[in-house]
């Protein structure tokens, strides 16, 4: 069940990170060092799965690379649909614009980080699946950036009387499988990897997360100018902070993979509680201890 779109906060500004996007893109930093190590992820996981697909819908930046090394695994007469975060309308997560039934396999990388309704966005996806088809998913999570958060957060509290969102809030890992199984995915497996990245100083990374296209886009972001002032705190208290011994700073992007499966009765299912047939102490060839009862 997902919320009436009237209830669901706008904690993204999606146009102005459709803005932010276009304009790396128009820069020729689309896709970056993130989308690269997410697709091939997803491309080991696709890869693991032992079956061909018919119908494959791939939601990216630039699928160009996704494309062909899905390509071989596609049945004759099979197709490869490609959606641009680029080109469709900002609030595409949010409303994934795909018919019913319509795939075998969904892949989105990136995106899902940006979308204001994540349950009702996967839900969505699992629609667009048919039956036995699988969603593979990256996208950052709440670990991501955590060093840049702490440092606005330090600087904002010693210099104003209050603090404004700086970094987004992204999905913790804990969740990220509760939402598979919210949205009605099957055999729902997450895992996660942090990916250290380093910098010159503080800037310097500044600077790459605007190239990106990662700009603040969060809905109640502070619309002026940061002072100079503000700005020197925050490079301060990251620099000395988070620095490596040779004086390059560390910054952290946690990505979060999703694996999900649009139900089907051929699907392994768990055994009801207390049917097992044979004792766990048997299957380790060990000795059964009973507890003593209190």
């Amino acid at each position: 069940m997902t919320m009436p779109a009237s209830d669901i906060p706008d904690l993204f500004d999606q146009s102005a990170l459709l803005r932010n996007l276009t304009r790396a893109a128009a820069k020729g930093n689309l896709p970056g060092f993130l989308d690269d190590v997410a697709a091939t992820e997803l491309i080991d996981r696709f890869d693991s799965v032992a079956r061909r697909f018919s119908r494959i819908a791939i939601i990216s930046h630039d699928a160009s690379r996704m494309v062909e090394a899905v390509r071989p695994r596609l049945d004759d007469g099979g197709t490869i649909t490609e959606f641009s975060m680029l080109a469709e309308a900002g609030t595409f997560l949010d409303s994934p614009d795909l018919p019913g039934e319509a795939f075998d396999c969904i892949f989105v990388c990136p995106g899902l980080e940006w979308a204001n309704d994540l349950p009702g966005s996967l839900t969505r996806l699992r629609h667009a699946l048919q039956p036995d088809g699988v969603l593979l998913a990256a996208m950052l999570g709440g670990e991501s950036l955590h060093e840049l958060r702490a440092s606005w957060l330090q600087a904002e509290t010693m210099m104003s009387t209050g603090v404004s969102p700086r970094v987004a809030p992204f999905c913790d890992v804990r969740d990220a499988g509760g939402l598979l199984q919210r949205a009605g995915f099957a055999l729902p497996v997450v895992d996660t990897d942090r990916l250290n990245v380093r910098y010159d100083n503080a800037l310097a990374l500044m600077k790459e997360l605007k190239a990106l296209g990662l700009s603040n886009s969060l809905t109640e972001r502070h619309r002026s100018l940061v002072t100079p002032g503000l700005l020197a705190m925050v490079c301060a208290h990251y620099d000395q902070t988070y620095a490596d011994p040779d004086d390059r700073v560390r910054a952290t992007f946690q990505m979060i993979y999703l694996t999900g499966w649009s139900p089907h009765e051929s699907q392994p299912k768990p055994l009801r509680p207390g049917s097992a047939r044979t004792r766990l102490a048997d299957a380790l060839k060990v000795d059964e201890k009973k507890l003593p009862r209190e």
